[in-house]
């Protein structure tokens, strides 16, 4: 079977790449690698709104109940609430069961430990390596053994929301709000916490039917947000994906303000409370030039990972670090949870708009974005490390390195979760870097594309 863990666990095209079988698989494995020293291990499992939830967490469920663990579902909730239920209920692991920002065709099983934290990889490759056997070396249980399903979806969303409410010390009256929970897993909760808090709400994308999550909406598809935050005269617009672990927000005037400013005013708001513990955040490669010039102005150090928020978190665990995350909206807030939370996210953000009795799109403004343009090559995922070693895209890409040199950067990375490149632009001139990104984009799908 081979390499199926990813970025961000496991994802692929629902009953195709994705099948009931591995996913009964993946349940037995899971339960007996995370299995903790109780005789019956207990697992939690929250799903988004796709349409395979169903077809997945039966099955799932149905390996993990095989071989005597407990399950414990809790339905539709945000990826962040699977984490915080798993510690409450003193389970063995949760598991989300998501394909985040993807099209609905798509899914995923992703595992948090049972103190709520993303598996090292250690642990995904015992995990891994159970799986890939043909014939599963696990006891299979008996009689009594057999593991049972409990339904918890009544009180999860509840003691989820209740959790929420009580990282925000501030109430939120007279406030105007859009949200746009992306036809995904906040559709719910965002707008009970944001009523519960008094805030003015109008909600977009919360409308669920299996098959329109992130479908030109959402945080990756902020352009529906931003014509309603205009239209209704709000004071802000969020946009969370498709379960609810990404926030991108939008200005007043429409304008969209992406994780890097949202992380750069979170991060001074904190250093300026005395809470930004040794005055220093962590981001990615991806991060804009901006980013870092903003942070050096404000006397924040800045530590940079790979892509993706399980590299971030691993570095803010290792140096203590409480703020952190990447440009396309996974933001950790450390002090108050174990992983990416959009309406945690939001409701920290909010927090500056408030205090200061400024308009967003002033505050925004305090950081100076270099133009970036990103542009992805479609290549077949066994050709994604091939065009490393491609004469032609080499010259090509020490071409465009020499051209962006003193005002810009290249960077291209494979996707871990997409059969794509990516590759990312930074300079002062839109037009040209455009030119130059899509034309190495293209260049490499034409020799590595599927």
């Amino acid at each position: 079977m081979g390499k199926f863990f990813g970025t961000d666990g496991v994802r692929g095209i629902a009953n195709v790449d994705l099948t009931p079988t591995l996913a009964f698989k993946l349940g037995m494995a899971g339960a007996i690698v995370l299995k903790k020293s109780r005789k019956r291990p207990i697992f939690v499992i929250g799903m988004d709104t796709r349409i395979s939830g169903d077809l997945l967490e039966n099955a799932l469920t149905a390996g993990i109940l095989s071989v005597g663990g407990n399950v414990i579902k809790v339905g539709v909730v945000p990826t962040p609430a699977v984490a915080l239920l798993a510690r409450h209920y003193g389970a063995d692991a949760g598991i989300v069961i998501s394909a985040s920002h993807n099209p609905f065709e798509y899914n995923g099983i992703k595992f948090f430990n049972g103190d709520g934290f993303k598996l090292d990889d250690s642990i995904e490759e015992k995990i891994e390596t159970l799986v890939n056997e043909d014939d599963i070396k696990i006891k299979i249980s008996k009689g009594e053994d057999v593991g049972k399903c409990i339904d918890g979806s009544q009180d999860a969303l509840k003691y989820y929301e209740d959790f929420l409410a009580s990282t925000m010390d501030r109430r939120l009256d007279g406030l105007k709000v859009v949200l746009d929970c992306a036809n995904g897993a906040s559709y719910k909760v965002a707008p009970d916490i944001y009523r519960r808090l008094g805030a003015d709400v109008t909600v977009i994308g919360d409308n669920p039917n299996g098959l329109n999550i992130n479908d030109k909406i959402g945080s990756t598809h902020p352009e529906k947000l931003q014509q309603k935050v205009v239209e209704t005269g709000a004071d802000i617009g969020l946009a969370f994906d498709g379960d609810a672990d990404r926030l991108i927000v939008v200005d007043e005037t429409g304008m969209v303000v992406d994780g890097d400013k949202i992380i750069c005013l979170c991060a001074k708001m904190l250093k300026d409370e005395g809470e930004l513990i040794g005055n220093r955040v962590t981001a990615t490669v991806m991060s804009n030039i901006g980013f870092h010039k903003y942070c050096e102005k404000n006397g924040i150090s800045v530590d940079v990972t790979k892509v993706g928020d399980r590299y971030v978190l691993e570095s803010m665990l290792e140096t203590g670090c409480i703020l952190g995350g990447e440009q396309s909206g996974h933001i950790i807030f450390l002090n108050r949870t174990t992983t990416g939370d959009g309406v945690l996210s939001s409701l920290q953000f909010l927090k500056i708009l408030l205090d200061s009795k400024e308009p967003l799109s002033k505050l925004a403004k305090e950081v100076e974005l270099f133009p970036q343009v990103l542009e992805n090559a479609k290549v077949a995922n066994m050709n994604k490390e091939l065009f490393l070693k491609d004469s032609e895209i080499l010259t090509e890409i020490a071409k465009i390195e020499k051209e962006v040199s003193e005002d810009g950067r290249l960077l291209i990375r494979p996707s871990g979760t997409e059969p794509v490149v990516r590759v990312m632009i930074e300079g002062k001139d839109i037009a040209k870097i455009h030119k130059m990104a899509l034309g190495l984009a293209d260049l490499i799908t034409k020799k590595y594309g599927a």
